[in-house]
């Protein structure tokens, strides 16, 4: 078994142009004398690798702590594109992820529910129209948000409403394409409209 961790470091990680970068606060130090080391910090939720929520963009939506585990924990197929995804892409994507599925050993849980895609990728109106008719619990990209950094609103749109779980700023050096498991449980962040994660991947 291999385990690859496709997190971001947090205090070192990307962030959404505008969003409050991390901030640690280093409350006790053993070096001053104090007891322990101790550590505060701050951030948003929508920094480095994290998921979004239906609530993001969509008021009446589930927030975070709502999301049924599932879509977070399972199979996921990994795959590679650069530049814009588009309904013909999002649909060979789907195809692939579907032939893989046979690696699963669990006849419940598809590699097809989880797509990752690494790359620098932007995911079109049309494709994400796809992946949500296709029902999928999760879409994973690199970029800080899976629509154009400009205009990320109507793909998320399109996207959340399908309660499809959007995992942003993956990273997948390292990782071949194929199926994996992945855990991309977020904090129980109450209320909240995202939650950072530590998602990782593990080989069958």
């Amino acid at each position: 078994m291999k385990i690859y961790d496709i997190s971001q470091e947090v205090f070192t990680c990307k962030v959404y142009p505008g969003d409050p970068s991390p901030e640690r606060n280093k409350m006790l130090q053993i070096a001053n004398g104090d007891v322990c080391n101790l550590t505060a910090f701050s951030m948003c939720a929508h920094n480095g690798t994290h998921v979004d929520a239906p609530y993001h963009f969509m008021d009446g939506g589930n927030t975070i702590d709502q999301v049924d585990l599932k879509r977070f924990v399972g199979y996921a197929y990994v795959t590679f594109f650069d530049g814009t995804i588009t309904a013909e892409a999002a649909r060979s994507i789907m195809e692939k992820a579907k032939a893989a599925n046979a690696m699963c050993k669990d006849p419940s849980d598809k590699a097809s529910d989880r797509i990752l895609v690494g790359g620098k990728v932007v995911v079109s109106e049309e494709a994400a129209k796809v992946f949500a008719n296709e029902q999928i619990f999760l879409f994973g990209n690199e970029s800080q948000t899976v629509g154009p950094e400009d205009a990320p609103m109507a793909v998320h749109k399109i996207m959340l409403p399908a309660q499809i779980v959007l995992l942003e700023g993956i990273r997948l050096s390292g990782v071949a394409e194929g199926v994996y498991l992945l855990n991309a449980a977020p904090l129980n962040l109450g209320g909240a409209d995202g939650a950072p994660c530590r998602a990782i991947l593990i080989s069958l």
